[in-house]
């Protein structure tokens, strides 16, 4: 035999005899004599004690067995599937007190040697039995699920992970910086009683001080790597009186990538959701919806649709659409929402205008005094930098007190860094319209705010249905308003405003039993209750109120009619919350038994006080018993009222405030202050 074939013959012997020995040392080696080498270089790879304390077994089997099924070369090649027990983790230095951050029972899993060619560890399935997981973080900001070494270069080996099997277990979460404190027990489901789930969980702790509780069902297989195989959901939680309910399914997993879940949400108040969605929602009445939620979460983008939904809001009914992405300078959430049939004291939690209880029920913190009227609840500026905002509010019809005759509402509100604009925000009111336009800056620590506010074809007689004169054919209320602040809440924003309100009626008229009544003629009301009452030509009304650093004077004042001239002067304090004013009544004409004095309206937005003024009323009193004396026909003279023709030039005045209303920059006062004209 030629030497060079000897040769190749001994090289080809002694390979196979190496590659002989190699599987026989595997097949036979106590993988057991490894596992000092192993925990020490885990060890130090993740920067702290990594234990295997039971067995570490390894078996060879053929590709497909347990396996994907392979094609070609590979499929000749033996896989090891190696299963280790009883492994702890520990908890790094910082939470070396609170016990170990793992430990589990068995775990299983099969390698795919090829891929080892190209720096890829492909683990088909990766089977957990009974895991006790505990993830901790404290006040600091440091956590135990961070591993440090002190290699500073990224790994050169890639990690693919194809199915996640889980069997019982344990995880806990307590994180002191969102204070969050809850416990998850996990529990194999019965495959012949259960064919779509294979795990049940259960929930219990605190967030935020709140109870949680919970429970739900989900697969038992994790798929990760199959892009199209649904992973089944289902879910009940509670957080506080907040409940969320999902069932659906999860694809790509591995990338959280597609949730396609029919999500119910019910709570105390929309505004509660905030920590735990991170969308800022406002304040509400009890809420209850439910919707069709899709999810598509990336690494650097992710979007959410909650389409469709319905339900309750206190006891107005919502519905629409809404879409939250994530990938800009800030979050951005838009939509639509519709109530066919709205309440309009639904609308109230929004600026605190609920009453005390109603504080109480949705886990408000403030209160309102008991002496404030006006909403002394602070808006939390700081959370409008969380998102931005476009959403659209319609109201088709709206239920509300017999008093408050409105009938619609359309509003669009943006959020755009720290700024909040209502435009339009209207209201349909008493067959006419009143639209408004509200811009908040809440960049700074104390809130500006502007308001630009326009009355159109308002009847009175809608606007006041209760009234004896309610068949009169009254007019319509037309008016402007211009006003500038700055506060944090609906109390220091009118306590500290600017501007201007001018309103107006013209070619109207007016009930002459109210305009009697006003003037106190005794006589004439009594005529007027026993043979009816009788329409009174409108020539004007005029009201001009200028607004500085919260007081609001009467700089004019005029209701002229063919039978009297109404004028008033005074201030209504925002600030205080106080009245001061004073109605002066004139009858045009000859009036018998009149009582004609001041009317005066003082105390307080809470507890008003209107009366007339004694001092006049007991002069005219006691003139009458003095005369009575002398000769009893003579005591009707005090009560006989012959003020002449009061004249009223209407024309100039209702030019002059058909003028736009100004106001000054947020937080600028008016130059120099208007005395209120007598």
């Amino acid at each position: 035999m030629p030497r060079p074939r000897k040769i190749l013959l001994w090289l080809l012997a002694s390979l196979f005899i190496v590659i002989a020995a190699a599987l026989i040392f595997l097949l036979t080696f106590d993988w057991n004599r490894a596992k000092p080498w192993i925990n020490q270089r885990v060890s130090e790879s993740i920067g702290r004690e990594f234990a295997i304390n039971g067995d570490l077994s390894l078996q060879w089997q053929r590709a497909g067995q347990t396996t994907p099924p392979q094609s070609g070369w590979s499929s000749w090649v033996p896989w090891p599937r190696l299963q280790a027990q009883d492994i702890t983790l520990a908890n790094p230095d910082a939470f070396s007190q609170s016990g170990k951050m793992a430990s589990i029972k068995q775990v299983t899993f099969t390698l795919n040697p090829a891929p080892l060619l190209v720096h890829d560890i492909s683990l088909p399935t990766l089977e957990i039995h009974n895991p006790d997981i505990a993830l901790l973080r404290n006040k600091d900001n440091a956590n135990n699920w961070t591993f440090k070494n002190s290699d500073s270069e990224p790994s050169a080996w890639n990690l693919k992970l194809g199915r996640l099997i889980l069997r019982q277990g344990t995880f806990k979460l307590d994180d002191a910086l969102q204070k969050i404190d809850i416990k998850a027990e996990i529990d194999t489901l019965d495959p012949d009683k259960d064919k779509v789930y294979g795990l049940g969980w259960k929930l219990k702790g605190s967030f935020n001080g709140a109870p949680v509780s919970g429970d739900g069902r989900a697969g038992g297989v994790l798929s990760l790597q199959d892009q199209q195989q649904p992973y089944p959901l289902q879910a009940n939680v509670k957080v506080g009186k907040t409940a969320i309910g999902v069932r659906g399914t999860l694809t790509k997993p591995a990338q959280l990538a597609a949730l396609d879940l029919r999500l119910s949400v019910s709570g105390a108040s929309m505004g509660n959701l905030y920590p735990l969605t991170g969308i800022l929602l406002p304040e509400t009445p009890p809420f209850a919806t439910e919707g069709h939620l899709l999810g598509k979460i990336g690494a650097a983008h992710s979007e959410w649709r909650y389409e469709e939904f319905t339900g309750k809001v206190g006891s107005s009914d919502v519905g629409g659409s809404l879409f939250y992405s994530t990938g800009g300078p800030r979050p951005r959430l838009e939509g639509a929402i519709t109530s066919n049939l709205l309440r309009f004291e639904d609308l109230a939690p929004l600026i605190g205008a609920d009453s005390n209880e109603e504080k109480t029920q949705r886990g408000a913190q403030e209160r309102q005094p008991a002496g404030k009227v006006l909403p002394v609840k602070q808006f939390s500026t700081d959370a409008w930098g969380a998102l931005d905002a476009d959403v659209k509010l319609t109201g088709k019809r709206i239920v509300k007190k017999k008093d408050l005759p409105i009938s619609d509402l359309h509003a669009h509100l943006v959020l755009k860094d720290k700024v909040l604009t209502l435009d339009p925000l209207n209201f349909g009111v008493a067959g006419g319209s009143l639209n408004s336009t509200i811009r908040l800056d809440g960049r700074d620590q104390q809130m500006e705010s502007d308001m630009a506010l326009t009355a159109r074809r308002i009847k009175i007689q809608q606007l006041y249905p209760e009234l004896d004169a309610s068949k009169t054919s009254f007019g319509e209320i037309n008016g402007d308003a211009k006003l500038s602040a700055t506060g944090n809440s609906v109390a220091a924003m009118l306590g500290s405003a600017n501007g201007e309100l001018k309103t107006l009626v013209n070619q109207g008229a007016i009930s002459k039993f109210l305009l009697e009544a006003a003037g106190l003629n005794v006589g004439n009301i009594v005529i007027s209750k026993l043979f009816g009452d009788k329409e009174v030509k409108l020539n004007c009304m005029v009201g001009d109120f200028p607004v500085s650093n919260g007081v609001m004077d009467i700089r004019t004042f005029v209701l002229d009619t063919d039978d009297a001239l109404i004028g008033a002067d005074g201030t209504v304090d925002m600030k205080q919350e106080k009245l001061d004013l004073t109605i002066h009544p004139k009858s045009k004409g000859l009036r018998i038994i009149s009582l004609r004095s001041p009317l005066y309206v003082s105390g307080t937005f809470k507890e008003p006080d209107v009366g007339v003024n004694k001092a006049v009323l007991a002069l005219r009193a006691g003139g009458a018993l003095a005369l009575g004396l002398l000769a009893p026909v003579t005591a009707i003279l005090p009560l006989i009222n012959v003020d002449g023709e009061q004249k009223t030039d209407c024309a100039n005045l209702l030019e002059e405030v058909k003028k736009q209303p100004q106001a000054p920059p947020a937080g600028k006062a008016v130059a120099g202050k208007v005395a209120p004209k007598k």
